[in-house]
């Protein structure tokens, strides 16, 4: 007797399937089966046709099907300080701007500016992406909405938040997240001290044991620039990794955003604890924080993942336009041309980004049994005409306008570039109504 074969909801095919990040997993004129939420086939067009003959099918004659990108660091409601404080070094952009501005913000506030950077991460080829930030639960409600798939943490402070007031409100705030959302598909709740210098080691600590309660993962910004390295070295006689190692919070679940600032026994230090790294280089060029030393990570065997981090310091979360920079930049930083080539940095961009979320057997590429995050991109345009190297293209070439469609969990969240979920129109009247409001806040936090 044999099994029968799955109800396929779609055959989604095109000229390309790209289903890793090599040039060697490229099939022409092929495409997935999806069942659900998952992949339940991948071949040739004509072999996916003959075997579901009745299946609905979306074909892109000029398109390419890929794995969708995973954003590993974000701060989603920052679109709405989008170009507010520009040209500044870190603690004067963090400290003089954007704390006092994000003291005034709601939860509703955060709601509809997070609507506005998932909007943007879908159009440009986003399907998974790691949040943190304050009031995450409402940051959580936009990522439900939009159909999103998303890692997400309320920050914590020494200091109270404007989101859950005294820190004690904080610690419970989470609890209840995670309880909230234990058993949905696609959202994950984490631990996020926001540094070493914001967060005392007991709070430090205390957040790690959270971490451990729930198998969560500890995710902190880490060595961002010099002066974050300098007043660690002040107030605890050792740099920021040492700093967590002396606390026992490097370890597999720890996701450290940034690691700009690291010497070679630090970047030992991050490899033997299988700590994981999101790599935020256009936020670091902007903040002239540095330029992390992500070639020597990979040497040492580190997971390397691609974050953009938030809009008001970057100013976008486009990752392609991530990837390029990054592949740019540290062929510059080792003079070496052959560094951080095309596929290196695709890797980082989707697989590398499951590896370091600890989801890689789900998502990151294409392949029966994992979920259905897909994205589709039209090939048929001037800048990427014509094509010798897929990986090369996608790297060097593409931008996230060139994304048609895109598939999270098995579900179509946008179409020919239209968002099926959410409405951009909408998003964008409120956006221009609450950038009025916070034009308001900095004159009241100027006064």
């Amino acid at each position: 007797m044999t099994t029968p074969s799955p109800r396929i909801d779609l055959l989604l095919t095109g000229r390309y399937l790209l289903s890793a990040s090599t040039q060697d997993s490229v099939i022409e004129n092929a495409g997935i089966a999806i069942a659900g939420d998952t992949i339940a086939a991948v071949g040739s067009t004509d072999d996916l046709v003959r075997l579901y003959p009745g299946a609905r099918r979306l074909h892109e004659a000029y398109g390419l099907i890929m794995p969708g990108l995973i954003n590993t660091h974000t701060h989603a409601a920052m679109t709405c300080f989008r170009g507010l404080a520009d040209d500044l070094p870190l603690m004067i952009w963090l400290e003089d701007h954007i704390f006092p501005i994000e003291a005034q913000l709601t939860g509703e506030m955060v709601y509809h500016a997070a609507l506005l950077s998932l909007a943007e991460m879908i159009k440009s080829g986003t399907t998974s992406f790691c949040d943190m930030y304050l009031f995450a639960g409402d940051v959580a409600r936009a990522t439900e909405k939009a159909g999103m798939r998303g890692w997400i943490g309320e920050v914590l402070y020494d200091f109270p938040s404007p989101s859950y007031g005294e820190l004690e409100n904080g610690f419970t705030y989470v609890r209840e997240m995670f309880d909230h959302y234990k058993k949905n598909p696609l959202i994950t709740i984490t631990c996020d001290p926001h540094s070493v210098y914001t967060c005392s080691p007991d709070l430090l600590t205390r957040i790690g044991e959270m971490a451990d309660e729930q198998g969560s993962m500890y995710v902190i910004h880490l060595s961002e620039n010099q002066a974050e390295v300098d007043t660690c070295r002040q107030r605890y006689g050792c740099s920021p990794v040492n700093h967590l190692k002396n606390l026992g919070l490097l370890h597999e679940r720890t996701l450290a955003d940034h690691c700009v600032v690291l010497d070679d026994a630090e970047i030992d230090l991050l490899a033997g604890h299988r700590v994981k790294v999101s790599h935020c280089v256009e936020s670091n060029m902007k903040l002239a924080s540095g330029t992390a030393p992500v070639v020597k990570m990979l040497d040492r065997g580190i997971t390397l993942s691609i974050g953009t981090d938030g809009s008001a310091s970057n100013n976008d979360v486009d990752m392609f336009s991530e990837m390029n920079s990054v592949a740019k930049v540290h062929k510059v930083a080792c003079m070496d041309p052959t560094v951080m080539n095309a596929e290196t940095t695709l890797h980082a961009a989707t697989l590398g980004g499951a590896a370091a979320l600890r989801v890689e057997e789900a998502i990151g590429s294409i392949a029966i049994g994992k979920k259905a995050d897909v994205i589709v991109l039209n090939l048929h345009q001037p800048h990427l005409t014509p094509i010798y190297n897929v990986p090369s293209h996608l790297v060097y070439a593409a931008r996230g306008a060139d994304v048609i469609h895109s598939f999270i969990n098995g579900r179509q969240v946008m179409h020919n570039r239209q968002l099926l979920t959410i409405d951009e129109n909408d998003i964008l009247a409120r956006m221009s109504r609450m950038s009025r409001e916070i034009q308001q806040f900095r004159g009241q936090s100027r006064s």
